[in-house]
């Protein structure tokens, strides 16, 4: 039995045995579980090893959450917005001039948020090289055309939407979207989070375990004309990328970010309590309203399941039922990790694990310990 190390706060003890269920049950090498509560942590959990010759998962190990950096990504550009620095509701050129090449003039800042921009991959594809480098991201995207009417439709961009966020935080701040999140939004709140990632902290990066994409692959190749094989397709990663040093210095702020639960956490508890936490004042309720101004549902074209869109957040339907309350919203990457905001509550849940499941959605583990965990929480 996997030995479960951290704290619990009784009224959670449900998170606590599900956790060691997941790795009972072998769906674990290591993993991370946070669950905070009016600004308070009462789950911080984690067990397991950091990589497959047995190092311990300690307090302070990380690990790529690929997806889930799309959270703090979003996060910025909503403080950019609080402070009338640019508006959801511009066009991208207005702060990028270049952008409105090929039919993009009608790109609004929030289509980008929600992934109805119409630019879910890159064309022409990419390699690795232009993943690590913004200004060659920046410039793929900045050329093309959109793949679709822009704002009418939804469909996932993968890697995408972090290079076209961090280009229009660059032009209005003169900083990389990493060093904002570090200087104004990590660093004041003492998260564990890093968007490019410093070679100081190195030590305490586990082992990222990828999944056999061979079934994917087929998938995407079988329909390389769909929007969603092109996307695919367009930036083909193999998941290993994560246990390289160029990749985890690289800022990729759609897919490339470092951190543990409690690093996720503690940045979304911001938002759970209206936008401060302990003294650091992000965002205004105002502001923190917009992530759940409904921008799209439909079946996304990406992703193939139903979801429903707001702003730099997905929300609650059918599909991902994990909290009844309205003003929710959540994200999650791909192998697994999740993070769940629940304001009506005041809680977050968030999850960081090494191994990684194939789908981009529907993984039960984190699933299961936001489910239970937010459902404990409604009592209290």
């Amino acid at each position: 039995m996997t030995e479960i190390h951290g704290h619990c706060d009784e009224a959670f003890a449900a998170v606590r045995e599900q956790f060691q269920r997941n790795f009972d049950e072998g769906q674990e090498l290591g993993a991370s579980v946070c669950v905070t509560k009016d600004g308070e942590t009462v789950v911080d959990l984690w067990g397991g090893d950091a990589d497959t010759a047995g190092r311990p998962w300690e307090q302070d190990t990380i690990c790529n959450v690929w997806s889930t950096t799309k959270t703090m990504s979003a996060i910025v550009l909503l403080m950019l917005a609080d402070r009338g620095e640019i508006d959801l509701d511009s066009p991208v050129a207005t702060y990028w001039p270049e952008f409105a090449a090929n039919g993009k003039e009608r790109v609004l800042v929030r289509h980008v948020l929600a992934h109805t921009a119409g630019l879910p991959g890159f064309d022409p594809a990419v390699d690795l090289d232009v993943l690590l480098d913004q200004d060659l991201a920046a410039a793929n995207l900045g050329a093309q055309a959109p793949w679709w009417e822009p704002g009418t439709q939804s469909g996932y961009h993968l890697i995408t939407q972090g290079y076209l966020e961090a280009e229009i935080v660059r032009r209005v701040t003169g900083r990389t979207l990493g060093t904002f999140f570090h200087e104004e939004v990590a660093g004041p709140l003492g998260a564990e989070f890093w968007i490019g990632l410093p070679e100081s902290e190195e030590s305490k990066v586990a082992q990222l375990i990828p999944p056999d994409l061979t079934e994917m692959i087929a998938m995407a190749e079988s329909g390389a004309e769909t929007i969603a094989g092109r996307a695919t397709l367009s930036a083909a990663i193999t998941g290993d990328e994560p246990n390289t040093r160029a990749w985890r210095a690289a800022e990729i702020p759609a897919a490339g970010g470092t951190a543990n639960a409690r690093g996720v956490g503690r940045v979304h508890a911001v938002i759970a309590n209206g936008g401060s936490l302990d003294g650091v004042d992000l965002l205004s309720q105002k502001t923190i309203d917009r992530i759940y101004d409904e921008q799209m549902e439909m079946v996304d074209l990406v992703l193939g399941v139903k979801m429903r869109l707001g702003i730099g957040f997905g929300l609650m339907n059918e599909t991902i039922p994990l909290s009844q309350n309205p003003r929710s919203c959540f994200w999650g990457g791909w192998g697994g990790s999740i993070a769940v905001i629940d304001q009506d509550s005041r809680m977050t849940v968030s999850y960081v694990m090494n191994k990684m499941a194939t789908a981009l959605v529907g993984d039960l583990r984190g699933g299961a310990l936001a489910f239970i965990a937010l459902a404990a929480g409604a009592d209290l």
